[in-house]
């Protein structure tokens, strides 16, 4: 057995919709089914999810405030009155500023922008800034990816005579700001068809008005902004994110470029992942650490050496954000691990001075990657008393529900179900982390505690094919609302297991059903080599794709998460380096070693060290109807004498992942596993009514005259013994009864005996199929 680690959910499809469309659209099967999963129930909107071309942009007039928001912007722009673009300092934000400054110098306007600081002023608009602005002798201002929330802000600038167009993407609150004209799809009063535009699709869309074409030569900067902020990549932000990912390869933005050129991807084909975990990240970095100045400036520059020192300067905020993180994060670790154990905090609350409120959010993931519990990570800020930061959260545990049931103690929050950020007084947190603690324990079951994995669909093996990966290519993007498919293979078996890479670190396999063989790596899945069978039965979860090499294309399986569900025997029988095997065994959690003679037990207890030896069960003194722990790995050390020893111990770990056989050394005094026959009895009988008395000082001669060894030598004599055949006396063996016969089957250590070496040849001299066939039968029979 070998666990997976997540849970597995198969998504639900309509087979019928799914085969129609395959015939209609010409599809393989595993694309319409992923395409049905996915919300396309008609072969038009699939023909226009596998296409989706600029052709199927919405009009831009369709949204609420477009029209009188066009219609102002080319008034300032004719009479040279200065526009402030109001940006935001994440990867959305600097997007959508940057795309406005080329659209704005692209009409000939007179314009800056501005982007709030986020350690001195935080997010969105304010009071001081648009003073500031209005002094600069500003009338416009169009703000970009922030101002839905702005209603004191807003009409303060009213005020002060200046014109407000807000171009947003967040959700709108129940009361919008007095502006000019407000831009937002999620506003209640508008009725445009999409409504999960990031913010730099929501300019964009200003920018198709306002050109009367959709400006597909910015699109590069749209679907940096788009795939960055992790909004749905379906409808026109999957037209953005592959329009302008097209654009973005083939990009004339110097500043684009040189990013591109610092993350070491020159020579690729950019895909959303390179945006998501590459580009996206450094454009974030300046905000996170300092201003998003250098990130603006990189993405509107037109001098070439300007662009690389932003570039640089971003590479080198990204390290430096990346080394803050890692700090952070192992701080927070060790204080969860000190003070909020996981196993009595169903969510973490932790919280720090000194900690940068800029990256909290990703410390606050790698806490759920580390111990899949909802977790908010604060830094104090000694001086004002308050902590500011944060929150993601799992599966089942709705974040902005939790919040609000807390909000006596937080002043300040928002977000949505997975993700929030707040800002409250330093005194809240404990009961803030205790009154989550009871919500979790309401709305949260054991199983919600383990990672859940959506599987799109399974597989059988001969489905796989090279046809079926490369039309998978036409799904792309992946992203948020259209993840990479997962593919479920089940009852496979693994051949050519290895390791690959520097440190050994991944696997390279090959798997095979009823003759069907399909290549897959797993990316630091080494370690599934040591924990499975060359015959395990596994079910794999991957992703499908097309791995081409040297000009020959094929398709290959990148293994996401895998399980063995049936429990495994190793055949580790007879090892040499039996000590340094089972040393490393035990370093497994959850590991019992079983020793069933005394001798073996007695090497333990003078060689092992006392924490080695807490989990060894030694069977000649344990009593078996003690429940077994939860186990992972049983270790049978040594050869069983009894049947019933070895089915007593099955029946207790039927539970347990994996079995290790160790047994089969010759330092067992393997001449016992070998029964003498009757042929052997008759000849020490016949040698004993010759010579009726033996002194014990002559036995050793006698084994070597009869040619056996004086171990079968001692045996046989007791079992003579125990049938009255012999007696001992001081210092001689003196037969009794001559003549009398008395049937072998009759003494209970020949019983043993014989059971014990038959035994011991059923389970050292079968082949590893006939053990492993053995052992499920013993499972199988094997009552507790």
């Amino acid at each position: 057995m070998l666990k997976a680690k997540t849970r597995w959910q198969l998504a639900d499809y309509d087979e019928q919709l799914a085969a129609a469309l395959a015939v209609e659209c010409g599809l393989t099967p595993l694309v319409s089914k992923l395409l049905v999963i996915r919300g396309i129930d008609s072969p038009q909107k699939a023909r226009d999810f596998l296409q989706a071309g600029p052709e199927l942009f919405y009009d831009p007039f369709l949204l609420d405030g477009m029209e009188q928001s066009v219609h102002r912007i080319r008034q300032a722009i004719e009479k040279k009155e200065p526009i402030c673009i109001y940006g935001d300092y994440d990867a959305d934000g600097v997007s959508s500023t940057s795309f406005m400054v080329h659209l704005l110098r692209q009409m000939g306007a007179v314009f800056d922008y501005y982007i709030p600081n986020r350690f001195t002023e935080g997010y969105g608009l304010h009071k001081d800034a648009l003073a500031h602005l209005h002094e600069k002798g500003y009338k416009l201002v169009v703000t970009v990816d922030t101002g839905i929330s702005a209603v004191e802000q807003v009409e303060y600038a009213n005020q002060l005579g200046l014109e407000i167009i807000v171009t947003d993407h967040h959700e709108p609150p129940a009361v919008i700001p007095e502006a000019f004209a407000v831009i937002n799809p999620k506003k209640p009063s508008c009725s445009y068809p999409f409504d999960m535009l990031a913010g730099v699709g929501v300019a964009f869309k200003l920018g198709h008005a306002l050109l009367g074409e959709a400006p597909l030569h910015l699109a590069d900067l749209a679907a940096v902004g788009t795939i960055a902020d992790l909004v749905p990549l379906v409808d026109e932000n999957r037209i953005l994110a592959r329009v302008g990912l097209k654009r973005l390869n083939q990009t004339r933005n110097v500043g684009l470029q040189a990013l591109i050129r610092v993350c070491g991807l020159a020579d690729s084909e950019l895909s959303a992942g390179h945006v998501g975990f590459a580009l996206g990240p450094r454009l974030n970095a300046s905000g996170r650490l300092e201003t998003a100045e250098s990130a603006v400036k990189l993405l509107t520059t037109e001098d070439l050496d300007e662009a690389e020192q932003c570039a640089q300067a971003l590479d080198d905020l990204n390290r430096e954000r990346q080394e803050l993180v890692q700090t952070m994060t192992e701080e927070a670790i060790q204080m969860v691990r000190e003070h909020y154990p996981p196993d009595e905090h169903r969510v973490l609350v932790v919280a720090k001075e000194g900690w940068n409120v800029g990256v909290v959010g990703i410390v606050a993931s790698r806490l759920v990657e580390q111990f899949y519990r909802p977790t908010i990570v604060l830094g104090i800020d000694p001086v004002k008393g308050t902590a500011k930061g944060s929150a993601r959260s799992i599966a089942g545990f709705d974040l902005y529900e939790a919040l609000t049931e807390c909000k006596e103690w937080l002043p300040h929050y928002g977000g949505h179900t997975m993700a929030a950020g707040m800002t409250l007084p330093t005194e809240n947190l404990d009961p803030l982390r205790q009154r989550l603690n009871e919500l979790a324990k309401e709305w949260l079951t054991a199983d919600d505690f383990t990672p859940l994995t959506k599987v799109d669909v399974a597989m059988d093996i001969q489905e796989v094919s090279l046809d079926a990966a490369e039309q998978l290519e036409q799904l792309a993007p992946y992203g948020m609302g259209n993840p990479t498919p997962l593919v479920m293979l089940e009852d496979v078996e693994s051949v050519g297991m290895r390791t690959i890479g520097r440190d050994d670190n991944h696997l390279k396999c090959s798997l095979q059903k009823q003759g069907t063989t399909v290549d897959a790596i797993g990316f630091n899945w080494a370690h599934v080599t040591k924990k499975v069978t060359p015959k395990a039965k596994f079910r794999v979860l991957g992703e499908l794709s097309v791995n081409e090499w040297n000009g020959n294309r094929k398709p290959q399986l990148t293994i996401r998460d895998m399980s063995v569900p049936h429990q495994q025997l190793f055949d580790w029988r007879g090892s040499r380096d039996k000590w340094e095997k089972w040393l490393q065994l035990v370093e497994e959690p959850a590991s019992w070693t079983v020793v069933f003679r005394e001798e073996s037990y007695a090497s333990f207890t003078a060689k092992a060290l006392p924490e080695q030896s807490n989990s060894v069960l030694y069977v000649g003194a344990a009593d078996m109807k003690d429940p077994f722990p939860a186990l992972q790995t049983v270790i049978l050390y040594d050869l069983p004498k009894r049947r019933s020893e070895l089915t007593a111990i099955l029946a207790q770990v039927r539970q347990a992942e994996r079995i290790y056989c160790l047994f089969g050394d010759p330092d067992l005094g393997m001449e016992r596993l070998s029964c003498p026959g009757r042929e052997h009895f008759k000849q020490l009988y016949q040698f004993l009514v010759q010579v009726p008395v033996v002194p014990q000082i002559h036995l050793d001669a006698l084994a070597k005259r009869l040619k056996w060894k004086r171990s079968l030598l001692d045996g046989m004599i007791a079992i003579f013994m125990e049938l009255g055949l012999l007696a001992e006396e001081p210092d001689q063996y003196r037969l009794q009864n001559p003549g009398e016969k008395r049937p072998l089957e009759s003494s209970l250590l020949y019983q043993a005996w014989k059971e014990e070496a038959e035994l011991a040849t059923e389970l050292l001299l079968s082949s590893s199929e006939d053990l492993i066939r053995t052992f499920h039968q013993l499972v199988e029979t094997a009552t507790i």
